[in-house]
């Protein structure tokens, strides 16, 4: 163990990147859920084959998602900084970081939730329409619920990609485990400092996976529990 790598074990830089790093991944997806759930439910409801369609809509929300998605996430970085820093009122530290991941994961959130919805039988659906539900209420009570396991996995997909995108931001000014992988590991060359901080992202991971995937096997009426 090299002398650069004791003293982040010692100074408690590395617990404070990885709590960085989950707090930056958690908070991030919970507001991207916060903005990407209703959009991804609205992709779904207004598409030709929806229970409301409305191509007008449809194609104005599926180009911009579509548009981000399509703009890597480094380059994405690069161009909404202005954006962050008009938000936040600077580009350094998690603040803006949080911004621009936000922004880069709330059309990937949207895809992924579009996709979960359209699993849900249509005969359900259909039968709740034949009962005089509204549109509203299919949402509410026959779509999100009969969804609930594809969206908790969807969610672990999302926080393990947000994930990696914390890692890239963390080296152009933000905190973190890439952080310290970078400056500490990367640019000194310490490659003991780069595996520590991949073995505790694997570990994040796992974590994330192992218990994502319980509560989906728990929230699924197909499988006896």
């Amino acid at each position: 163990m090299s002398a650069e790598l004791t003293n982040l074990f010692q100074n408690g830089d590395l617990v404070k990147a990885i709590w960085e790093t989950v707090y930056m991944t958690f908070g991030s997806t919970i507001i991207a859920y916060l903005l990407g759930l209703p959009l991804g439910i609205l992709l779904y409801v207004t598409d030709k084959k929806g229970i409301c369609p409305c191509s007008p809509i449809n194609t104005v929300l599926g180009f911009f998602v579509n548009l981000v998605r399509s703009i890597p996430f480094m380059i994405l970085i690069v161009a909404i900084f202005p954006v962050a820093k008009l938000i936040v009122g600077t580009t350094v530290g998690n603040g803006p970081m949080m911004v621009i991941l936000i922004i880069g994961a709330t059309p990937y959130v949207a895809r992924m939730v579009e996709s979960s919805v359209r699993e849900v039988n249509s005969g359900i659906i259909e039968s709740a329409q034949s009962m005089g539900a509204s549109t509203w209420q299919i949402i509410i009570k026959v779509i999100i619920p009969e969804a609930k396991p594809a969206l908790i996995t969807g969610s672990v997909i999302s926080l393990v990609t947000i994930l990696g995108y914390t890692a890239m931001a963390s080296t152009i000014g933000g905190g973190g485990l890439g952080a310290i992988a970078y400056n500490e590991g990367f640019l000194r060359f310490k490659d003991d400092v780069v595996w520590m901080c991949v073995l505790f992202i694997v570990v994040i991971v796992q974590l994330i996976q192992t218990i994502g995937n319980f509560i989906a096997k728990k929230t699924d009426k197909r499988i006896k529990n």
